[in-house]
């Protein structure tokens, strides 16, 4: 009874370690326009991003995939990040107006998290804050 009760006590400790560690960046977050909310979410060791909502709904038109082009963007994972230090994240980040996959970075930063794309080994990069809803 007593290593039932012990490996118990030690589960829920192991439990609440790992929720205590999951990451700030963790939630959903609204564009800059307003238009699209994706929910960042713990990822095996990284950060994934999924579209969640959109205030209009469109397919996945500009996929270089010809057969996902008619699949809603609802539900397509658009973030793809790991840990870079420092509240810092690096991966890749899915256009679904372009249908281009760009290397990126975000920075998450109390209720927001700015996101930058880059093309031509980080000679370009266009950014973008969501914040938190």
């Amino acid at each position: 009874m007593q290593k039932i009760i012990c490996s118990l006590i030690l589960a829920g400790a192991l439990t609440t370690t790992a929720v205590a560690q999951a990451p700030e960046i963790v939630g959903t977050y609204v564009n800059e326009s307003g238009r699209t909310k994706v929910r960042l979410s713990e990822c095996g060791a990284g950060v994934c991003g999924t579209v969640v909502w959109m205030k209009e709904p469109v397919n996945d038109v500009n996929n270089p995939d010809v057969s996902k082009r008619d699949r809603s963007v609802v539900g397509i994972q658009a973030v793809s990040l790991k840990p870079a230090g420092d509240g810092t994240y690096a991966g890749t980040l899915y256009d679904t107006e372009s249908g281009k996959t760009y290397s990126g970075k975000a920075k998450f930063s109390g209720q927001s998290v700015e996101l930058s794309g880059c093309v031509l080994g980080g000679l370009v990069c266009k950014g973008s804050t969501w914040r938190r809803e």
